[in-house]
């Protein structure tokens, strides 16, 4: 049994506070000591700005990710071991920092000191268990006073520097940490849930994950990346900013940072007590008020004013003193104080068993605030040229979390007028009963009929639009990287074929989870999210590709965050797939993923087109110019390319969230949808639409830059939208004649048309002193392009009917094997989509590979033909022959 809180003794209480809140003070310390001795390696390195906003935020990033992991290990094992194995670890890793001599071992580095910032929720966890309800928001105020610890760093850290450099300081730091380490596994005591842990059984990771699936735990991790996240960003950034701007030595910088931290800190404490006093929603309240008006008076940039007066001009100017910049940034430093301990007051009351599941994630969101500003800072500063650009992104961040928050807490207040009752949290996210669907039978022809098709259709033509646009950015980077050479952008063959193929990489391992999320979440819901989430590489990408010294590093992340598009159509697949009755879903799919895959071709017809022109204007940010070639001086506005989509992105999650709908009986758990992975057809059909759908996507990541290279003469961005609008509109066609001829027919007869168009592909390629044939090279993969589409819209037709019949086979012809059997076929349909788009992935990355090893692309060429006829037998042999056991 569990000791009641109120049973324990106050020293044992107290006790437990102030260790777990010295250990993360120490943390906390050593997770931000980068914003001090990054100054010295910036030096020791010749870093750029951008260069150091990376090392800045790598341990952030190591620190936010960490924290769900941790938070599960602490619910299951307590916190006390937990607590001290991760202090020993990060120690370790401090100590092998000091031995870094180039910038890739640094960022190694910077990841194992990441590792502190986890300490953050195992102590949330440890903590929270030795209080009740009403006394856990002042003891974790209390105990999330801890992020002083930046203090600590900004205070003592520059004179360690002066002293000792930075290796000494570094090894100082480790040494204190080691033995805080030892010491807390010495003298803590384990909390008084872990006897009830251990007489419970065991959890499974869903179980404990469950509660992420209410969305407002996302809610309580937006929050939290502003109050949190910009907070860890400005302790790092701010004693540089203070050394540039105001002219400050590094020790001047330091004790000044330290007046903005203190405050983001021990008042937290206060911020606790507040949120057990006046409720945490009217903190929230006061948190985004007052920090939007001090980030809107610190992002003013000193200004000259020239005014025509009666004799003459006047002139004055107006900027903001440092005395006005230290009074703003304490005032800015106290409130988000109280709004981290407001945040996390809503944790423990919602989710007393699960606090480390939800506090773990909503502090990686946080967390993950601190990684991604820091490194926005350095980008803004090299693109704006403006040091207060800073506060303009914190200001505009503020500003829509309190309008959200505003609009949020009407709506509950509807809520609790209608209902009579008291709503103690903001049900925003919530599904409206008119959004849900719980009458759905596409398979009782009265019922389409008359309801159901008008109402599929209205689904469809809205996740259509969401898809194109998924694509278009999951593919931006097959653009980019045929004009970044001209541009300056310094990258090796490979290294562009990398940021071709890292987007697919991503994208592919993102459709794994996607493909189980629509059961979950329900599709309304997940595809807006999803669908707004594609701004964050968008509007990232825009401002990184107007400096040709933004790192390759950079680069990288920007290329794997396009994944979030690629992920998009596992989930969109899933959920169009129980609208439509059996003997429709094969066009409905197709429909689905033929005019969504026009998203490639539309990015790669459009995005030549708006890099030509100053689109948007002085919004848009300034050109680059072409630096060599005959189209040397010509210059190119590459950030449109990406900027393109960002009003068409809102819009489009506006109207999915809006306009379409959940289907109740289509929820599922992880373990319901699990099963397919006993199916073995889950694993062929997986296969098979890797040689087709992955052969798509690859080959349009692929084919411009590759074109490109293998004709120097010709300019590719000219053609290389025909290719995939080709193939996506081949793919409807694909879905109609399986439907009407049968999916395994049609796939069989498509892998040798593919064969065809390799060994075609494969003539017309230069060869010696052969300068090859464009004209052929373009033809023979314009065939490539539509026997993939037609293989995409055939093989998904096959996923249906194959585990509809297994059903039958166990169930009868029944409603329940119906119902099993679209379960499972949605499950099938968004992993297969994710397995094979790890084809976008290795086609580009073959052409690099082979054009290294062999000096041309041929024997990557022939890899495929022998792929395809793989694939050939096994659709012979499982689907498609006389005999076959699963004829489809």
């Amino acid at each position: 049994m569990a000791t009641p809180q109120s049973q324990l003794s106050k020293f044992d209480r107290y006790r437990a506070l102030g260790l777990s809140t010295f250990a993360f003070t120490l943390c906390f310390a050593v997770w931000t000591i980068f914003s001090i001795i990054g100054i010295q390696i910036k030096d020791d390195f010749n870093l750029t700005d951008t260069q150091l906003g990376l090392l800045m935020a790598t341990p952030i990033l190591t620190g936010s990710v960490s924290r769900m992991f941790l938070g599960i290990w602490t619910d299951r094992l307590g916190g006390r071991w937990v607590f001290g194995v991760l202090m020993l670890t990060t120690a370790l890793c401090v100590y092998l920092l000091t031995f870094a001599n180039s910038y890739a071992m640094l960022l190694v580095g910077a990841l194992g000191v990441g590792l502190a910032g986890g300490a953050f929720i195992v102590g949330v966890t440890y903590t929270s268990a030795w209080f009740d309800s009403k006394q856990q928001g002042t003891a974790l105020g209390i105990f999330g006073a801890g992020n002083v610890g930046s203090a600590v760093t900004n205070f003592g850290a520059p004179f360690l520097l002066v002293a000792l450099g930075w290796q000494g300081a570094a090894q100082v730091y480790a040494t204190v940490i080691g033995i805080m380490g030892i010491a807390f596994i010495v003298l803590a005591k384990e909390d008084p849930l872990t006897q009830q842990r251990r007489a419970q059984p065991k959890q499974s990771f869903m179980e404990q994950m469950a509660p992420l699936a209410e969305l407002r735990v996302w809610r309580f991790s937006l929050y939290y990346f502003f109050v949190f996240g910009a907070f860890v960003a400005l302790a790092l950034w701010l004693p540089h900013y203070l050394m540039e701007v105001y002219d400050l030595s590094i020790q001047e910088a330091g004790i000044i940072a330290a007046l903005y931290t203190i405050p983001a800190s021990l008042f937290r404490v206060l911020g606790g007590w507040m949120s057990d006093k006046y409720g945490a929603r009217r903190v929230m309240y006061w948190t985004l008020i007052a920090s939007a008006v001090c980030t809107f008076m610190l992002s003013y940039p000193s200004t000259e004013y020239i005014v025509q007066g009666v004799d003459g001009e006047i002139r004055f100017q107006f900027e903001v003193t440092l005395t006005a910049f230290v009074l703003l940034t304490f005032v800015l430093g106290f409130f988000m104080s109280l709004g981290k301990a407001a945040v996390f007051k809503h944790i423990p009351v919602y989710y007393p068993k699960s606090v480390g599941a939800v506090g773990g994630v909503v502090g990686m969101i946080g967390g993950l605030g601190g990684f991604l500003l820091p490194l926005t800072f350095g980008m803004l500063n090299d693109v704006i040229g403006v040091w207060q650009s800073v506060f303009m992104l914190l200001f505009a961040i503020t500003v829509i979390s309190l309008l959200w928050m505003h609009f949020s807490i009407l709506r509950a207040e509807r809520v609790e007028i209608k209902s009579d009752t008291t709503s103690t949290d903001l049900p925003e996210l919530s599904t409206p009963d008119y959004y849900t669907l719980d009458d759905w039978r596409p398979e009782d022809k009265g019922f389409w009929e008359s309801t159901g098709k008008k109402i599929a259709t209205r689904n469809l033509w809205i996740s259509i639009p969401n898809l194109f646009l998924a694509f278009a950015v999951w593919t931006v980077w097959s653009i980019l990287v045929v004009k970044m050479p001209q541009l300056g952008f310094t990258y090796s063959s490979n290294e562009l074929f990398w940021l071709a193929a890292l987007p697919a990489l991503s994208g592919a391992t993102l459709r794994i989870f996607y493909s189980f999320m629509v059961p979950i979440f329900g599709g309304r819901r997940w595809t807006a999210i999803s669908t707004a989430s594609l701004l964050i590489p968008c509007i990232w990408i825009g401002f990184a590709v107007q400096n040709p010294d933004t790192p390759y590093m950079i680069m990288l992340i920007l290329a794997l965050l396009c994944g979030f598009g690629g992920g998009n159509f596992s989930s969109s697949m899933a959920n169009i797939s129980f609208f439509y009755p059996q003997k429709e879903k094969g066009a409905a799919l197709g429909m689905n993923a033929g005019l969504g895959n026009l998203g490639v071709s539309g990015m790669q017809l459009l995005a030549p087109l708006v890099i030509a022109a100053s689109v948007f204007g002085p919004f848009g940010g300034d050109p680059l110019v072409i630096q060599e070639g005959a189209q040397a001086g010509t210059e190119l506005w590459l950030q449109n390319a990406a900027f393109l989509w960002v009003p068409f992105i809102a819009i489009a999650a506006v109207a999915a969230w809006f306009g379409m709908n959940d289907i109740s009986s289509a929820k599922a758990s992880f373990s319901d949808q699990a099963v397919i992975f006993k199916r073995s057809h889950n694993w062929i059909m997986s296969i098979l639409y890797l040689g087709t759908f992955g052969s798509f996507i690859g080959f349009a990541a692929g084919f411009p830059l590759l074109s490109g290279m293998l004709f120097p003469e010709v300019d590719p961005t000219k053609y290389a939208f025909l290719g995939p609008l080709v193939g996506a509109l081949a793919r409807p066609a694909g879905g109609i004649l399986a439907d009407k001829l049968g999916g395994a027919r049609v796939t069989f007869w498509n892998f040798l048309l593919m064969i065809v168009g390799v060994l075609g592909v494969i003539y017309f390629l230069p060869l010696g002193e052969s300068a090859g044939n464009f004209g052929g090279f373009f033809a023979a993969f314009l065939v490539l392009f539509i026997a993939t589409g037609i293989g995409n819209g055939s093989t998904f037709r096959m996923v249906p009917v194959i585990f509809l019949n297994q059903r039958k086979r166990v169930h009868g012809d029944t409603d329940q094997a119906v119902k099993e059997g679209n379960k499972e076929s949605a499950a099938v349909i968004g992993f297969i989509s994710a397995f094979a788009a790890y084809g976008g992935f290795f086609i580009p990355k073959s052409y690099g590979t082979s054009i290294a090893l062999t000096g041309g692309v041929s024997a990557a060429l022939y890899c495929f033909i022998g792929f395809y006829a793989v694939c050939t037998l096994m659709t012979w042999w499982f689907y498609s022959r006389r005999n076959a056991p699963n004829p489809c």
